[in-house]
């Protein structure tokens, strides 16, 4: 059995995938509908007392709610679920098992980053269609190929993501220090972003590229970011390579 094949039936069997796809589908089958019936909500929880004025809701807004949870929610999940897998290390016994049987430290990062990268790139795209499909029932439709440009950036940083993970599990000792260091990462991008003339070089400016899009931003503002991750993603990748093949079990 290969470790490609291996890291699928991991996947499969620990259901960790049941995780990745409830981050994302949740959020999309519930964004839109929040955004439709806000008003009611909110007045409902008002105890009907409350005043209170909503804007009518336009299709960007389902967008937008599935957005701005699951680009949190959805994230960390594909930190930890991620993290589990990188962090090989964590338990001596299987990282001396799993180092002896291949070729080389790269032989076993590859496939773990690959199986989780394109793990959570699905579950975002299936949340992204479910949110996608509500709004054009609820609130209309939207165009489609500004939809698929924000799926495709979206993809991209959630390559990013799990890349920056791959790095921080060959840092850290454990499952729990990769999964803290790499939130702590990719919390401080954002941070960072909000220096002028940075934050549209960042990859972390790719997040709210679906619902920017979605709402008539330009897809050419991303060019930047996106130029960035492709660039820097294979590079993180390389030097968790090196940095797991210098480590001393």
């Amino acid at each position: 059995m290969t470790l490609w094949r291996l890291e699928w039936l991991r996947l499969w069997r620990t259901r960790r995938w049941i995780a990745l796809a409830a981050a994302y589908l949740i959020f999309g089958l519930l964004g839109p509908p929040l955004a439709r019936y806000a008003d009611v909500i909110l007045k409902h929880f008002g105890g009907g007392q409350l005043r209170i004025t909503v804007p009518k809701p336009v299709p960007a807004d389902g967008i937008a709610n599935f957005v701005k949870n699951s680009s949190q929610i959805g994230l960390v999940v594909v930190v930890v679920v991620s993290a589990a897998a990188l962090a090989f290390d964590a338990n001596p016994e299987m990282g001396a098992f799993l180092r002896t049987r291949a070729p080389n430290v790269g032989a076993i990062i590859v496939p773990r980053y690959a199986t989780n990268a394109v793990a959570a790139a699905v579950a975002f795209v299936l949340g992204t269609l479910a949110a996608w499909y509500e709004t054009a029932v609820l609130l209309g439709s939207l165009p489609a190929g500004r939809m698929v440009v924000g799926m495709l950036l979206g993809v991209l940083y959630l390559a990013f993501a799990v890349a920056v993970v791959a790095l921080c599990a060959a840092i850290a000792r454990s499952v729990l220090a990769a999964v803290m260091l790499g939130l702590a990462v990719l919390i401080a991008l954002p941070i960072a972003g909000l220096v002028r003339g940075v934050g549209r070089w960042l990859p972390s400016d790719l997040v709210g590229a679906l619902s920017d899009l979605a709402s008539g931003a330009a897809a050419s503002a991303y060019v930047r970011a996106a130029a960035v991750t492709i660039v820097v993603t294979p590079a993180l990748l390389w030097l968790a390579v090196r940095r797991a093949a210098a480590r001393e079990l």
